[in-house]
């Protein structure tokens, strides 16, 4: 198994830690490789020509494909699966982090560099967010062990690069990355002074946006405490230059009309539709005329097989992500407008993330232009 690139926060496993970090890895990949394109074959070959006699019509929704499938044994064994090498994940990173805990505070606090962090003792996590662990993430974000905590940060970073198996790179920057090149392919002349990353995590993609545009003032903000003061030391040690604070992307406290560029990698299918509605409106405050807000998400649902919806709902079901089946349901164009944007600066198309190892994962990008 390739190895993450190693920077002065991430935590260093032990020979046995790192062995159970692999092992879980490669259950997987074979969960993901091996044994989730069987689901397509028997529903294809039991499961659809069962619902068609029942229902005297091919399935028009998920649900109804979702609820023949959690009868199916085939579909029950690769979702226990699933469920558990995710759990073993978590278990195996935890374990590293928590051995080296009070070092990754103490380099956090001492690592030099530029950027900035700015904590809000007195912020009050969403309920959305309070009552779950996303991803079956222990803790979530936002929980804190002991003071100046970044157990959520440095479980998250190495976390990500394995639930990803590596496809992001090395430093899992490959969404950012990805909405960057969109960026200068399809505005070729926007030049952006000031950006704002919402739900930043650990910086994953709001780094490379700071490597990218050099001459920009960057800010990021999360939810979590130990996620942030993770990313400002992940992105000190990295010479990236962010802003980083916490505050949530429904309310900020930044003026209005101050940022050219306002992004988001892999967030709105955590947000319950009424807090993603407040944060377009958000995004249509902070924005300069002219502005741009990107965000990229899962593949919206509309027009797709209800078999390939069912499959990507389990996330909704057994993965701790209770928002992103309505998410990939929400109508963005049409709230974007109720937001204050005008229909023809909206953007919803599928933009194609190269994978590690060949081939692409395809998610939405769903923007604006003020």
């Amino acid at each position: 198994m390739a190895a993450p690139f190693a920077h002065a926060l991430l935590p260093e496993p032990t020979h046995d830690e790192w062995a159970r970090q692999s092992f879980a890895q490669a259950m997987r990949q074979a969960c993901t490789v091996t044994l989730a394109p069987g689901n397509s074959e028997v529903y294809r070959a039991r499961i659809q020509p069962a619902l068609r006699r029942a229902l005297g019509r091919d399935p028009h929704t998920r649900h109804e494909v979702s609820r023949a499938l959690l009868a199916e044994p085939y579909y029950q064994y690769w979702s226990a699966l699933q469920r558990t090498t995710q759990e073993m994940l978590w278990d195996g990173v935890g374990e590293t982090v928590e051995r080296q805990l009070p070092t990754l505070i103490a380099r956090a606090r001492a690592e030099p560099g530029p950027g900035t962090l700015r904590l809000d003792p007195a912020f009050v996590t969403p309920r959305y967010m309070a009552e779950v662990d996303i991803h079956v993430m222990p803790g979530n974000y936002q929980s804190e062990l002991v003071a100046d905590d970044v157990f959520a940060g440095a479980i998250y970073d190495r976390g990500v690069y394995l639930y990803g198996m590596g496809a992001l790179g090395p430093t899992s920057a490959g969404y950012g990355e990805a909405l960057i090149g969109y960026l200068r392919e399809r505005f070729p002349e926007f030049e952006p002074h000031r950006i704002l990353d919402l739900g930043c995590s650990v910086g994953h993609s709001t780094v490379p946006w700071a490597q990218a545009f050099a001459n920009a003032e960057v800010h990021a903000i999360d939810i979590g405490a130990p996620m942030l003061r993770y990313a400002h030391a992940r992105a000190r040690a990295l010479g990236a230059a962010v802003h980083f604070s916490q505050q949530n992307a429904e309310t900020t406290d930044f003026s209005v009309r101050s940022f050219d560029l306002v992004v988001s990698h892999i967030l709105l299918h955590e947000l319950p539709a009424p807090a993603l509605r407040r944060v377009l409106r958000e995004c249509r405050r902070l924005l300069r005329t002219g502005g741009l807000m990107l965000h990229l998400d899962g593949l919206a649902y509309g027009g797709r097989d209800p078999f390939e919806q069912a499959v990507q709902d389990w996330n909704t079901h057994f993965n701790n992500e209770p928002f992103q089946g309505a998410s990939h349901d929400f109508p963005f164009t049409e709230e974007a407008i109720k937001s204050g944007f005008d229909r023809g600066g909206i953007i919803v198309e599928d933009l194609a993330i190269p994978r590690a190892g060949g081939g692409h994962r395809f998610l939405s990008l769903r923007g604006a232009r003020a």
